[in-house]
């Protein structure tokens, strides 16, 4: 299921699984219409008679990056074919042009004739069905389109273009695609199919013995004929090794654009930092949209994807973005989030990356009880996130034309929406969106949301909307000391239920997210009731085994992978592991205290992928990755975390 390697620029996103397939071509919107849709387009080689796709198991494959970028360093050898590749991708930085290039190296003592093999298994516009697959004489190269999404194909060696081509039929009628056809060296040349089709295309290299040539390869992507015909043309032109060049000095000029001490932290730990950076990067639409995952492979179990913006998720990201000093990069998320507010001044629960209203599981009415389908924090943190993106960007006016249009009617609604009886949030979806009630992580959201409207209104000198907005916020918090912390048991609660007859149950399951009642300012990390109930988290969400971290909550049942609850009690999440990291920082009072969060953040790298792309959650047994990878929280949450540890650092010294 993981996507090792991603690249991409904000309107072009392309993700390879470890075995080098191309398995997501996402166009023209970052996780929206996938053109590849988790088929396999694959690369193969022919040496000597001898046949191979990369896929194989005689490759032995190293997957990474290059040095603080997103274009690939990827290593792939064959000690029976006698052959070692080099391999180059990455994502033009502003067009939507995909460039590899590929270091053939002969290992034998012999000379030899090398093939390389491009199969293109596209479903564009998510469908096989009506496309069409055609070789252009006229510019030497393949094409596939359908409607307004043309994808053109095309490369080099230092002797010659496309040597070979073909196109056909692909999953219909026995046919299995022009893959099949690679396979004895020798392409067809058929020049056209259309319905549901693929094509390949080959390269020829004359290798003396242990000597090395390189192929360039590139893929344009737009909306009609003349489009690709222009951007093959600006790479011919412009020399697509430049390019290539080019795109990996931007993504280093780009990650390294502010300068930091990073104190005592170990080289990987940092290295991660950055690679997280940049592949945060890769997940954020140019339009706004900041999106969960765009792993495809999730469909194999929930027939839907992670491939929507979150409200809660994007805030957060935006959070830690903004702080790192990307402010200019998640601007157009607050103005995403505007445009998407609803009338009464709510956000629902996803949305597609074009803005229309993603898929949901939250109900309008239940047991005859009409309700508000949403989740309310998602709301809040926005403007929480807003007034952290402020505060570190001091981007007044982009900040005062969201005043009108987000900050006072998001804020207008968290203050309707409270239960009288208790002055809390009324009930809503939780931040994991599975059960519904007034709990203690909505609540803290709630109240920074109304922090940050009320420091807008301070700040933009709307003295009445301040009082209104901070005095709101002052009672969730009384009403949470109140209502949500249980004397008893000398912790919060991770929530209410407000029963149909009346009835108050309380929810006394252990939840990770509690740590927001100390990061979102409920109160000060070094209160014996936040103190009391970390001490409760990390006590009974610890994974007692040899991977270790923290998990979700309580039983946690997501990708359930062990009964042993004593031991187990839900597999261990990155977040979740890094939000009891952030506890441990806040309340260090010396250098040594901070010795555990920096071991969880080496923890964090050593459960990273090769590549370092980081999963949701991990096997608690195995570490292998669960859920989609690479998950845009986990990157985010880890790139809040460092610079929380050096800012308390910074504070100690």
């Amino acid at each position: 299921m993981p996507r090792p390697l991603v690249v991409g620029n904000g309107r072009l996103l392309i993700n390879f699984d470890d075995r080098l397939h191309m398995r997501d071509l996402y166009y023209p919107y970052v996780g929206q219409l996938n053109h590849v849709g988790g088929h396999f387009s694959k690369l193969g080689v022919w040496v000597q008679g001898r046949f191979s796709w990369l896929d194989e198991d005689g490759w032995q494959r190293t997957l990474g990056y290059g040095k603080e970028s997103l274009v690939t360093d990827v290593h792939a050898q064959h000690e029976h074919l006698g052959l070692s590749l080099r391999i180059a991708d990455g994502v033009h930085q502003r067009d939507p042009i995909y460039l590899k290039r590929i270091h053939v190296r002969n290992l034998t003592s012999e000379a030899r004739e090398v093939r390389l093999f491009f199969n293109h298994d596209f479903s564009i516009n998510e469908t096989e069905v009506g496309d069409t697959a055609v070789y252009d004489p006229v510019q030497r190269t393949v094409y596939h389109y359908k409607r307004n999404v043309y994808i053109m194909v095309n490369g080099r060696t230092s002797e010659s273009g496309i040597e070979q081509f073909s196109v056909g039929i692909k999953r219909f009628n026995y046919a299995e695609g022009t893959w099949r056809d690679a396979e004895d060296g020798i392409l067809s040349g058929n020049p056209i199919a259309q319905g549901s089709v693929d094509s390949t295309i080959s390269f020829r290299l004359m290798l003396a013995p242990q000597e090395e040539k390189t192929l360039d390869y590139w893929m344009c992507i737009g909306d009609s004929y003349e489009a690709v015909k222009t951007l093959n043309q600006y790479v011919l032109e412009s020399d697509p090794e430049r390019l290539l060049n080019r795109v990996a000095v931007y993504w280093q000029r780009w990650v390294n654009k502010e300068e930091r001490d990073f104190a005592d932290l170990p080289e990987t730990v940092v290295n991660l930092y950055k690679t997280s950076l940049l592949l945060v990067r890769t997940q954020i639409d140019n339009n706004g949209a900041i999106l969960a995952a765009n792993d495809s492979d999730i469909l194999q179990y929930n027939r839907d994807h992670y491939s929507y913006m979150w409200p809660r998720d994007g805030a957060l990201i935006a959070c830690a973005m903004a702080k790192a000093g990307y402010t200019g990069t998640v601007a157009p998320f607050f103005r995403f989030c505007a445009d998407a507010l609803n009338e009464d001044g709510y956000l629902l629960h996803k949305y597609n990356p074009d803005g229309s209203v993603g898929s949901s599981w939250h109900p309008n009415i239940v047991d005859g009880e009409i309700q508000l389908p949403i989740q309310e924090d998602e709301t809040a943190l926005v403007l929480h996130a807003l007034w952290e993106q402020y505060k570190s960007g001091k981007q007044l006016e982009d900040c005062q034309a969201l005043y009108p249009t987000l900050v006072r009617p998001a804020a207008r609604f968290l203050l309707q929406y409270i239960e009288p009886a208790y002055q809390l949030p009324k009930p809503s979806y939780d931040l994991w969106e599975e059960r519904r009630g007034i709990f203690t992580f909505t609540s803290a959201t709630v109240f920074a949301g109304l922090k940050a409207a009320a420091r807008f209104a301070q700040l933009f000198g709307d003295d009445r909307r301040y009082k209104r907005y901070d005095e709101g916020a002052e009672r969730i918090r009384e009403a949470m000391l109140k209502h949500l912390y249980d004397a008893d048991l000398g912790r919060f609660l991770r929530g209410i239920y407000l029963r149909q007859d009346g009835r108050v149950e309380k929810d006394f399951t252990v939840e990770s997210s509690l740590f927001s009642i100390f990061a979102l300012g409920v109160l000060p990390a070094d209160d014996p009731r936040v103190a009391s109930t970390m001490e409760a988290v990390k006590r009974s969400l610890r994974v007692d085994t040899e991977v270790g971290g923290f998990a979700r909550y309580q039983g946690d049942y997501y990708f359930k992978k062990s009964h042993d609850t004593a031991k187990v009690p839900g597999n261990p999440w990155i977040i979740c592991t890094l939000w009891v990291a952030d506890w441990e920082i806040a309340k260090a009072r010396t250098l040594e205290e901070l010795e555990e969060p920096k071991k969880r953040l080496s923890w964090v790298v050593s459960h990273a992928l090769q590549s370092g792309v980081l999963s949701e959650q991990l096997d608690p047994y195995t570490g292998a990755p669960v859920s989609v990878a690479p998950l845009t929280w986990s990157h985010a949450t880890y790139v809040a975390t460092v610079l929380r540890y050096l800012e308390k650092v910074n504070e100690l010294r």
